[in-house]
């Protein structure tokens, strides 16, 4: 109705304004980036906002960056479990997907064969639903408690599927936690808030260059 009054002046200016909103509108578009875990991603054992994809999030927010984070991590999830759920998670788009799965199948001593499969199963369900999106693999190490040759591999896996499907690599996520007492709770596998921002910045290194 208030558009019937205007003149032409008026009509461009009102156009120009309604472009301008809509490039805006575009350039900030909220992304999504996706953790998709077990209970290191979930925050096993620390308040949510103490985990290390809340930490992400405040770090992106502080920096004015359009990406909203969805913690999708489950204490006790298998690479199994994951490729069965995968679908669910991927209702939603998914603009970058952070994956870190495999060390509960390592402490179960499950067959690397099959821990592998597993895991680049969920990457090509990624890639087929969403083909644009980034993907970030957190690469894991477990205790020699299964032999060297099985601990070896099982380190391998990541750097082999990150290569194969040109995945950015976070090396080890606990790097400079696992280990640590002071930085791990009772159970000695799990960090603490301190370990999680430790971690946090291990995860920034890599994914700051996609953002």
């Amino acid at each position: 109705m208030l558009f019937a009054s205007c003149t032409n002046n008026e009509n461009s200016q009102t156009s120009n304004h309604s472009e301008t909103a809509k490039e805006t509108t575009t350039v900030t578009k909220t992304k999504t980036i996706v953790f998709y875990g077990n209970s290191l991603t979930a925050g096993y054992g620390v308040s949510p906002s103490e985990a290390f994809p809340a930490i992400i999030q405040k770090k992106i927010d502080s920096l004015g960056l359009p990406y909203q984070v969805l913690n999708a991590g489950v204490s006790g999830e298998t690479s199994s479990g994951g490729k069965t759920r995968i679908d669910w998670i991927l209702r939603e788009p998914v603009d970058i997907f952070v994956l870190e799965l495999g060390a509960n199948d390592g402490l179960r001593g499950t067959p690397l064969s099959e821990t592998k499969k597993n895991l680049q199963d969920i990457i090509d369900k990624v890639r087929a639903k969403y083909p644009d999106s980034k993907l970030v693999f957190a690469g894991m190490e477990i205790p020699p408690n299964m032999g060297q040759a099985y601990t070896t591999e099982f380190r391998n896996i990541y750097t082999d599927l990150a290569a194969k499907n040109k995945m950015a690599l976070i090396p080890f996520l606990l790097e400079g936690v696992g280990g640590e007492p002071e930085l791990n709770q009772a159970d000695g596998i799990h960090p603490t808030a301190e370990g999680h921002r430790i971690v946090a910045e291990n995860v920034w290194k890599q994914l700051e260059k996609l953002l």
